[in-house]
């Protein structure tokens, strides 16, 4: 594997598209108010996906300067683990991105509020570093949050919460009442992904002593944790469905239900956690693919 190729895998292609679900429902949703902009939906895209890679890129150091990643562990071998890139050099790479992460939020901030606003440049400013340093924290240091339950609970903020409300408050200037359920369903969905992503690492975790809140939950608990979650998105958004309806095609996100609730099946079905591997992919596309139809279905 080349040095190109080896960074590629260390930033986790695969988990791109999941991040920028709420962004793309912020959007259609400011287009259907008559606020979108395209270069603020892009640099927020950037962003987006700046804080995604930041988090993937220091999850691979931390878990793997901590052994967290060893031979026990399911899933793609990383980087640091496989010996392919140094623990500095991952590093070096970490303060690189900080700094690309810091510019475009300054980028996406000033081209949303202007200069005028100095509250909202302020308040959105303080957001981005407490992104950039949740992405950090989640698994670096000795306080890292990931290893003590609360990821789920960072991940449906930030994945949720922050990218639907607070990217519909870059179009728009204010909140508004439809992104809520939007913002919960996403939240709930990719909370889904990460649960399920430590569902697979339970046993590897615990000789780690990475307690994640699958390792606290035990596995069966574990798998209703997990129905809450994805039952819950799907509720949400049905809700916002119905509450929202103008028309037949704003309920098309509902084929998105299908490989959701297959998911669901297989999840409860399963009795070795290094097959639910491959559900990761099933479930976060399937979450792109339900904040596409949502946001899309709402514009007809």
């Amino acid at each position: 594997m080349n040095r190109f190729s080896i960074w590629l895998s260390a930033i986790r292609l695969r988990t791109l598209p999941l991040s920028i679900s709420g962004i793309i429902v912020a959007g259609c949703l400011a287009e259907y108010n008559g606020v979108f902009d395209w270069l603020i939906f892009l640099l927020a895209i950037l962003v987006t996906l700046s804080y995604q890679i930041l988090s993937n890129l220091a999850n691979d150091y931390g878990d793997g300067v901590k052994g967290t990643d060893n031979n026990d562990r399911i899933g793609p071998q990383r980087v640091i683990q496989s010996g392919a890139i140094t623990p500095k050099s991952m590093l070096n790479a970490i303060r690189l991105n900080v700094f690309i992460s810091i510019i475009l939020t300054i980028l996406l901030i000033f081209m949303a509020f202007g200069s005028e606003n100095l509250l909202l440049i302020l308040l959105f400013f303080v957001l981005g570093i407490l992104s950039v340093i949740a992405a950090i924290k989640y698994t670096v240091g000795d306080s890292a949050y990931g290893y003590k339950g609360l990821g789920d609970i960072f991940v449906f903020i930030f994945f949720g919460l922050v990218s639907v409300i607070g990217g519909y408050f870059l179009f728009a200037k204010q909140i508004d009442h439809v992104t809520f359920l939007p913002a919960i369903s996403i939240g709930l969905l990719s909370a889904g992904v990460l649960n399920l992503n430590n569902m697979r690492d339970i046993e590897s975790d615990i000789k780690s002593n990475k307690i994640t809140k699958a390792v606290k939950l035990g596995v069966k608990r574990s798998k209703n944790y997990h129905y809450f979650l994805v039952v819950g998105a799907l509720i949400s958004s049905f809700v916002f469905g119905v509450l929202y309806y103008t028309s037949p095609f704003n309920l098309v996100f509902i084929l998105a239900y299908v490989p959701i609730i297959k998911h669901i099946i297989t999840v409860k079905n399963n009795t070795r956690p290094r097959d639910l591997d491959s559900e990761l992919k099933k479930l976060a596309l399937s979450t792109v693919l339900l904040s596409l139809l949502l946001g899309v279905g709402h514009l007809f």
